[in-house]
């Protein structure tokens, strides 16, 4: 049948449906060290945009390049990542009780602190959404790469507001809807973000792998799309 041979358009769905869950799984098992979270999250990212832009040829060894290629700069971004994460989580907490058992002029010290960092979260979570994309696809200083990822993300802010809603309706869906979704999880979330973002990493950034890619084809030719 016509409708479900390779080349359809539901024949394709189902493809990026499996790969999406193959690299979940791959993503998954390499972020269980916990500190390899930023190496895999570059790695998938890495994969998923080469299948956005229709450069797909063998998931396992795309993921693996990347995440051999990039680990200690991924990494070492993660941890820089990490440490503010905590540290913003934790003056946030403080700060919404001292406001909630404070009243007059305290009170709205404690709220505009808030409001601070409440901004200071969303930038957070700006950086955090571009940057392992970013070191994905271009070579640079970690300042500059989270740098980059604030100033892409603001300016392509309606990118930014998609590639969000995409994780929060994986999250919604996994949690209030039907947890076995979470077979797809991070690996969907990646592939769908990747659509999103590919244009705009395109036009700011240029592709190391462009030169590197010539040498590949023959051999990555071999491996076709399979995982």
């Amino acid at each position: 049948m016509k409708f479900l041979s390779y080349d359809s358009p539901f024949g394709q769905l189902l493809l990026k449906l499996c790969y999406a869950c193959y690299l979940n799984l791959l993503w998954f098992v390499c972020c269980i060290p916990v500190f390899t979270i930023g190496a895999s999250t570059t790695a998938l990212y890495y994969t998923t945009l080469k299948i956005a832009r229709e450069e797909d040829r063998s998931l396992t060894r795309m993921f693996f390049r990347s995440f051999r290629e990039n680990f200690r700069q991924s990494t070492v971004l993660w941890l820089i990542l990490f440490a503010v994460g905590l540290l913003l989580a934790g003056d946030g907490y403080i700060v919404y009780h001292l406001r909630a058992s404070s009243t007059g002029v305290p009170a709205v010290m404690w709220t505009l602190i808030l409001a601070l960092l409440i901004a200071a979260a969303v930038a957070y979570v700006i950086v955090l959404f571009f940057v392992f994309p970013l070191v994905a696809t271009v070579s640079n200083t970690n300042w500059a790469m989270l740098k980059n990822s604030f100033f892409i993300g603001t300016h392509y802010l309606f990118c930014t507001i998609l590639v969000f809603a995409v994780h929060f309706a994986m999250f919604f869906a996994v949690v209030r809807i039907f947890t076995p979704l979470i077979i797809f999880g991070e690996g969907l979330c990646a592939l769908l973000s990747s659509y999103l973002m590919s244009n705009v990493l395109r036009a700011c950034s240029y592709d190391p792998d462009t030169e590197a890619d010539g040498d590949d084809n023959v051999q990555a030719g071999q491996d076709g799309g399979e995982a």
